[in-house]
């Protein structure tokens, strides 16, 4: 029957954790907004308020940031006049501020700033943790005016009127999350806390994408179950007893609160009298004694049903009580009575057991472990008078959830000492959450700055075009003698070479009415040729086409080749292209300045290979427009996002300065990764950006491509990573010697962290492989980070886009524009949120261009054979270059 209790509980705390059946829920499952637990540098003076059943108790605390250890407390209680209880809302707010001001009188405070955290015991529907509407009053509570009111205001407002204005509430708790809060002090967090007194309720850290009643969507959050009105729908009925039916008629509150009337302290007691009732009307007990008094209310007290069960003195305690009421008890009588109190409070034990048993599966099944190892703080007259209760609730909690270890921890004062813990970690996360702010705040670009990258990108643009100003622009806008796309009549064989990273490929690719089909082979480069002699790589690179042309029978045939290079090259004709500079870890001597069509054919002599035919060297940001341009004849934009990046699209010959000729468009190669060369970025880069720059090879180059590609974005997590340890915002200040390596942190780690929905159990294996001892709040900065450096990136890439589509528009004289972009790159294919970071961004920055993207599959592959094709059809480029070879 427990294991049926603890489903239905599940089963309820599901339905309060969703917004859709939250408003239907018993169990309301309320966000606290509490999102950490102490970590023991928690300091500065505290003033808790404890609004309790008859008394408001005022506590001064200090804390000295020595891991808890020695608070310094003072704390007075003040009687409250009963009246206040049934009330005005207003004076029961005035009397608390009162007792605050004779507090503070009383003790010489300083007039510094003093933050309050208030203990307020009834269910609170939580917007922040200093912002709660009270549900409903319980626990014989019931002020007019106050209900649906923000109890934090009513009290800051009661204050103020006592001219406190240096006291400010920045809490509001109820008891059950303080007792978590002081079972966190000896160094290992308490995640879960029961009470059992008066009233009943339980709380627990989730995961806080789980608690869809909250904003929260990273890290945790303490849930409070308010699990008291478990079963006030009818699902615990099988188990009530008309014992428990007589109790709850008699209450202020009939069919409210079931749970808490079979469990709590205020209760049992009731129970145990209205059982001793019907057993004396059975004449089973009190034989020929007066009984009537068993019916009146509340004649036996929860301390005495605690008394009565103990084994040692509870047959005495049972037969002192007895006799107190009138009664004549036998033996048999004291006997039976002890044995109905050990059955009533065991009851109350084992069902809170199939409660904390649920909510201990929940979260091992949230955070998807097969073990949960956690600490459970418990608030209990019933835990602290009785040793059996405990032994009852450890024992059935671990055969309902056997796949959890939970440990039972007594809370000390988990109202008034737990009230300031709550206050002490909103404060520490307040301050540190302004000190991350403060270090992020230059990756968090504004819509005014991107519109002003937009600008620039817009003025460089025009530099580049223009034959006089294109030196002096940092966005070279090259020719491409790339004059038409695809028209689906392109037939034949192509062989095409793809340079463009450390691996280099060889493809064969056949245009045919059935569509494409491709072969092809990847060879490694090593590093010791990429930034060895211009002369062996380019042997290397014919060795790698022999041995291709060998495995696919190709040694006889003279094949038109495609040569898809990706680095930025002045192309002199379509066959004809001069490297100006290398990129992407590229540094091979000899090269600058040469055309390297020149270089590949000089390599093939030396390699006796004849008869390489090369018909187009195509950058691979134009191969991945034509092959797109080949399923979508609109494609006139190719975006490279992967370990650089790239643009190119198709300007109108007219405005090309480099190239002779008015009608038509070519295609330009933008290559924006330089982009800020000229300083123009200056105010864009930050400290962690020029960290970066300073220890690539080509330090002070490609300004744009170091803020957005793949190649840079982990080095920019590492270097803001490191900074966050050094202020003591991250592994709590501790040195990680593998943090400190270049590269080690890789982008797609970015990727791999930022996927939505990915358990930070998941980020914790990963930062553990880089050997860092990440806690939850750990992970969730870590992943803030990635957030934040991979959105300035789709950001960056949305304001360089939204300047060529603008331009093109503009061109065309169209107010407005329909276009597609054929896109590739790892960085946009792989990471879970970057295209939609730059498709959501462009929309807002170019709202009279309507783009498509889409994303090529082999552009450089495919795109290149295109070319060549295209070429091969007898569409010959259009124009002479204007400029000599640089």
């Amino acid at each position: 029957m427990l294991q049926v209790v603890k489903g239905r509980m599940l089963q309820a705390m599901h339905k309060g954790l969703s917004r859709q059946t939250h408003t239907q829920a018993n169990v309301r499952m309320l966000p606290t907004y509490i999102c950490s637990t102490p970590d023991g540098t928690e300091k500065g003076d505290l003033l808790v308020v404890e609004l309790c059943q008859s008394h408001v108790r005022t506590m001064w605390v200090t804390l000295l940031g020595d891991g808890n250890q020695s608070p310094q407390v003072m704390y007075k209680i003040f009687s409250m006049p009963g009246d206040i209880m049934q009330g005005k809302g207003e004076a029961l707010f005035d009397f608390i501020a009162q007792c605050v001001r004779q507090f503070l009188a009383g003790i010489s405070s300083p007039q510094h700033r003093l933050p309050l955290g208030f203990v307020f015991p009834f269910s609170c529907r939580h917007t922040r943790l200093d912002k709660a509407e009270l549900i409903s009053w319980s626990k014989g509570f019931s002020c007019s005016d106050v209900e649906g009111k923000d109890i934090v205001q009513l009290l800051q407002s009661a204050i103020n009127k006592q001219e406190l204005y240096h006291v400010d509430v920045v809490a509001l708790m109820n008891d059950t999350v303080g007792t978590m809060m002081t079972c966190s002090m000896a160094g290992k967090p308490c995640e879960v806390a029961l009470v059992v007194g008066t009233g009943t309720n339980s709380c627990f850290m989730a995961m806080a994408q789980q608690v869809e009643m909250a904003e929260e969507t990273s890290g945790q959050m303490c849930v409070s179950t308010e699990w008291g009105c478990f079963g006030d729908d009818g699902t615990l009925s099988d188990i009530l007893t008309p014992y428990d039916q007589c109790v709850d008629e008699e209450s202020s509150n009939p069919g409210e609160k079931r749970f808490e009337k079979l469990v709590s302290s205020l209760y049992l007691g009731e129970i145990v009298r209205h059982v001793l009732t019907a057993l004396a009307a059975e004449k089973a007990l009190f034989i020929g004694s007066n009984v009537a008094v068993l019916r009146t209310k509340d004649v036996l007290k929860i301390q005495q049903v605690l008394e009565i069960i103990d084994n040692e003195e509870g047959m005495a305690e049972a037969r002192r009580a007895l006799e107190a009421l009138g009664l004549r008890p036998s033996e048999r009588d004291c006997c039976r009575v002890q044995q109905i109190c050990q059955a009533v409070v065991s009851r109350a034990a084992t069902l809170c057991a199939a409660g904390l048993a649920a909510i201990l599966s929940h979260m091992c099944q949230s955070q998807e472990l097969k073990q949960l190892v956690v600490n459970v703080g418990v608030d209990s007259e019933l835990y602290r008078g009785h040793t059996r209760f405990g032994e009852i609730l450890q024992s059935v909690t671990g055969l309902l959830a056997p796949e959890c270890m939970a440990t039972l921890l007594p809370s000390i004062d988990g109202t008034g000492w737990g009230a300031a813990m709550v206050t002490a970690v909103a404060l520490r996360l307040a301050a540190q959450r302004h000190e991350v702010d403060q270090v992020l705040a230059p990756l968090r670009l504004s819509r005014a700055d991107l519109q002003r990258v937009q600008a620039l990108m817009r003025q460089e643009m025009e530099l580049g075009l223009g034959w006089e100003s294109n030196a002096n622009a940092s966005v070279r806008m090259l020719p491409t003698y790339v004059c038409g796309t695809p028209n689906g009549t392109e037939r034949g064989e192509f062989l095409v070479l793809d340079l463009g990273g450390t691996n280099f490929r060889v493809l064969l690719v056949r245009l045919a009415e059935d569509g494409i089909h491709m072969a092809s082979k990847i060879y490694v480069i090593p590093t010791t040729i990429t930034q060895g002699s211009g002369e062996a790589l380019f042997d290397h690179i014919i060795e790698c086409i022999m041995d291709f042309q060998l495995k696919h029978n190709l040694t006889e045939q003279v094949l038109p080749l495609g040569f898809t290079f990706s680095f930025p090259c002045q192309q002199l004709g379509l066959d004809k292209a001069v490297l100006l500079s290398w990129t992407k870890g590229f540094s091979a001597s000899g090269c600058m300045g040469q055309d390297v069509v020149q270089l590949l054919q000089e390599a093939a002599q030396r390699k006796q290979h004849l008869g390489l035919k090369v018909v187009a060297v195509v950058n691979d940001t134009v191969g991945t427009m034509m092959s797109c341009g080949y399923e979508d004849p609109k494609c006139e934009i190719g975006l490279i996002v992967g370990t650089g990046t790239n643009a190119c699209y198709m300007e109108e010959m007219q405005n090309v300065g480099a190239v002779e000729g008015e009608q038509g468009r070519m295609c330009i190669n933008m290559e924006w990764g330089a982009f800020g060369d000229n300083g123009c970025l200056d105010d864009i880069f930050t400290d962690f950006d020029r960290l970066v720059d300073e220890k690539t090879i080509n330090a002070g180059k490609q300004r744009f491509e170091k803020l957005i590609s793949g190649m840079y974005l982990g080095e920019i997590v590492r270097h803001i990573l490191l900074a966050l340890v050094e202020k003591r915002l991250l592994f709590r200040g501790k040195p990680c010697p593998k943090l400190q390596i270049k590269g080690i942190f890789q982008t797609k780690f970015l990727s791999a962290i930022e996927i939505d929905g990915l358990a930070l159990r998941q980020v914790r294996a990963i930062l553990q492989d880089l050997e860092l001892q990440a806690s939850l709040e750990d992970s969730v900065l870590v992943r803030e980070v990635c957030q934040t450096a991979s959105l300035r990136a789709a950001q960056l890439c949305a304001a360089g886009l939204a300047a060529v589509v603008e331009k093109m528009r503009e061109n065309r004289g169209l107010a407005q524009l329909a276009v597609t972009v054929g896109v590739d790159g790892t960085l946009y294919k792989m990471h879970p949120c970057f295209s939609q970071h730059l498709q959501q961004m462009l929309r807002d920055l170019a709202p009279n261009c309507t783009v498509t993207f889409l994303q090529s599959e082999d552009g450089s592959g495919k795109g290149a054979a295109l070319v060549a094709a295209v070429a091969c059809r007898g569409a010959e480029p259009w124009g002479q270059p204007l400029l000599p070879p640089q």
